[in-house]
């Protein structure tokens, strides 16, 4: 997919293909999935190298090209990660992504549409879609600190024994819900991961600025700065607490297995006297005078009981059945 945006008459204006440089104002052209007969006609036309999006950061006579890979929430609410690279320049942007549609590009064009007087250049246009770029990384991790909160609500429950459904809860659920939060720590590591490519890029982008002649742009661009940070210490903070979390699950399991062993050790502490007794009977000696008493079977139940017992008694005496 490739779309040009400019403005033209104070209005925003949407073409498919790349679209020629118009006489004032900025080009905005935005490939996704891009093929070598893209990259070789904005090489072409523009002067765009293709071979240097892969890189991190690299300038030359024209451009500064910023590479970074980013999170956005698709269309289904879901979170996902994208490799973009901006090519900035004068009045060209260009911004390439390896998805059909990255959406936080499609909320910049509806605030450019709203706003176009907030974008009067490539730089100024840049900051925006930026900054929706990091409105989109938010809404993700407020997602995820959303199904924590759920996450800590179930942990709670497991630390009763009790579910949802009166059933008691064991050691499958703790392990299904350790898997769950392993899955919230990797996608909130890649979160963090993004917000510092995106630094990267706010901060480029101020290097680019010219404090005199563009104070007011400069001043936006600080404030962005101020933006990624506080979206960085939140995901930093909800990584802490999956951390914590996944610690209280792995205590729990932990608590849970001990409790099995000792359930499974009580049960061989108190058969084993009884199948002591009962080896004691089915031994073939000649003489054996309980089979003579009148009630020697009484006896021999009454002793197996009794063998049960008593370890039993110690065993709750000393509190291991807590």
């Amino acid at each position: 997919m490739i779309r040009s945006i400019f403005r033209t008459d104070n209005k925003i204006e949407t073409r498919s293909g790349i679209a020629e440089l118009p006489a004032e104002g900025f080009l905005w052209i935005d490939v996704g999935q891009h093929d070598d007969g893209v990259m070789a006609e904005l090489r072409l036309r523009y002067n765009v190298d293709p071979q240097l999006q892969n890189t991190s950061v690299h300038e030359d006579e024209e451009y500064v090209y910023l590479f970074a890979e980013l999170v956005a929430m698709n269309e289904q609410r879901e979170p996902s990660f994208h490799k973009v690279t901006f090519v900035l320049g004068d009045r060209l942007l260009v911004t390439l992504h390896d998805t059909a549609e990255f959406t936080p590009l499609n909320r910049a064009m509806q605030r450019l549409a709203r706003r176009p007087q907030q974008a009067n250049d490539a730089k100024s246009l840049l900051r925006m879609i930026l900054a929706g770029i990091n409105d989109g990384t938010s809404q993700v991790i407020e997602q995820i600190a959303g199904d924590l909160e759920a996450t800590a609500h179930t942990i709670a429950q497991l630390s009763e024994d009790t579910g949802t459904d009166g059933r008691e809860l064991g050691v499958s659920d703790l392990t299904e819900t350790l898997l769950e939060l392993n899955g919230s720590e990797g996608l909130i590591s890649n979160c963090l991961e993004s917000q510092l490519a995106l630094a990267r890029v706010v901060r480029y982008l101020n290097g680019e600025v010219d404090s005199r002649r563009e104070a007011e742009l400069q001043t936006l661009i600080k404030e962005l700065i101020l933006d990624v940070n506080g979206v960085k210490e939140h995901a930093s903070f909800e990584h802490d607490k999956v951390r914590y979390l996944q610690n209280s699950v792995v205590g729990l399991l932990n608590i849970k297995q001990n409790q099995i062993v000792k359930v499974f050790t009580v049960i061989t502490a108190v058969f084993l006297p009884p199948t002591l007794v009962a080896t004691f009977y089915g031994m073939n000696f000649a003489v054996m005078p309980e089979l003579s008493l009148a009630h020697g079977f009484t006896l021999s139940i009454g002793l197996t009981f009794a063998a049960a017992l008593l370890p039993l008694i110690y065993i709750k005496r000393k509190g291991w059945l807590r």
